[in-house]
C-alpha cells in the first residue's frame, strides 16, 4: 500500500492551518530549541546522517515475522519466552500507522499542530490494552540495555506513541517493550552472514511531558530565534557549536583579507 508524501511548508507565526509535527521533530525540540526552530521556520535542517540500511533491513523483516502471527492471531515465540500474555494487535490502519509520512495521527488542539508518529508494533494483552513495541538493532560485545544516558530518546520515542494511541482513544498499557536485537561479535568469521541474539526489554513510559512540551513548541515557533541551545547530554548543542565556530572562523579569514 501506498501513501501520498506531502512536503511540509515552513511555520508561519500566527497560522491558523495545523502545523504538521512529527515524533522526530518533538524530540528536535527537546535536544535544541534553535535547531527545531531553525528547521520548522525556514527549513534549514541538521545535516542528516548516512541511512542504517541493516537496522532498517532488520525491521521490516521483524514486521513480517510479526505479522504471521498478527494474521493467525498468535502470540510470536518471544512472547511466550517471556511469559507475556499478548499477541500482534490487528488493526484495520496497522499499515497506515507503520509508515513514516502518516503514522498514529491526532490533532493536539491547544497548540494546532498535527502530531504524528510510525510505530514499528503495537501488541494487545489479555486486558484489551495496547503495548506499543520499538525494534531496535545493535552490535557491541555487551548484553543491550536502556542504561545509557543518551537512549532517553529511545524512551521519549515510546512514550509519545503510547501518548498518540490514547489521543486516539485506545486504552494503553504503561508497559511497551524493546524487541532489541544485538548482532555478535564473538564469532570466528562472517561468512555472508550475521548471527544475532534477541532481548525483550519492557520499559514503563510516562507520557506526561508531551502536552506541555507541544505548547512549549508553539510558543518557540511563534517567538524569535532562541539562544544557542543545549543538548540534552548537557552542554552546547553540538551543531549550533559547529555552526557558530565556523561562522567566527570564516569572519577571521575574510577580516586578514
Amino acid at each position: 500500500m501506498s501513501y501520498k508524501r506531502e512536503r511540509s511548508q515552513p511555520y508561519k507565526p500566527g497560522q491558523t492551518a495545523p502545523y504538521k509535527v512529527s515524533r522526530s521533530k518533538i524530540e528536535l525540540f527537546t535536544q535544541c530549541q534553535r535547531c527545531f526552530w531553525l528547521d520548522a521556520r525556514h527549513k534549514i535542517t541538521r545535516p542528516s546522517s548516512p541511512p542504517f540500511n541493516i537496522n532498517k533491513t532488520i525491521d521490516e523483516l521483524y514486521k513480517k515475522e510479526f505479522d504471521v502471527h498478527r494474521s493467525a492471531g498468535t502470540p510470536h515465540p518471544i512472547m511466550v519466552e517471556n511469559s507475556i500474555k499478548a499477541v500482534p494487535f490487528q488493526h484495520e490502519n496497522m499499515d497506515e500507522w507503520r509508515y513514516n509520512f502518516t503514522g498514529v495521527k491526532t490533532l493536539h488542539t491547544p497548540s494546532n499542530f498535527h502530531v504524528f508518529g510510525a510505530v514499528d508494533d503495537v501488541w494487545v494483552n489479555e486486558a484489551g490494552e495496547l503495548m506499543v513495541v520499538d525494534y531496535k538493532a545493535t552490535s557491541k560485545n555487551k548484553p543491550v540495555s536502556l542504561d545509557s544516558d543518551w537512549q532517553i530518546s529511545y524512551k521519549r520515542q515510546m512514550e509519545v506513541y503510547q501518548w498518540l494511541l490514547r489521543a486516539n482513544d485506545f486504552p494503553v498499557s504503561d508497559t511497551g517493550y524493546f524487541v532489541y536485537t544485538n548482532a555478535r561479535m564473538d564469532l570466528d568469521g562472517f561468512a555472508d552472514k550475521l548471527e544475532f541474539t534477541t532481548k525483550l526489554i519492557p520499559y514503563t513510559g510516562d507520557a506526561s511531558w508531551v502536552d506541555d512540551t507541544l505548547m512549549a513548541m508553539k510558543d518557540c515557533l511563534e517567538g524569535d530565534m532562541p539562544a544557542v541551545g543545549v543538548s540534552i547530554m548537557g552542554g552546547e548543542c553540538e551543531h549550533c557549536a559547529y555552526a557558530r565556530s565556523r561562522t567566527e572562523l570564516t569572519l577571521k579569514a575574510l577580516q586578514k583579507k
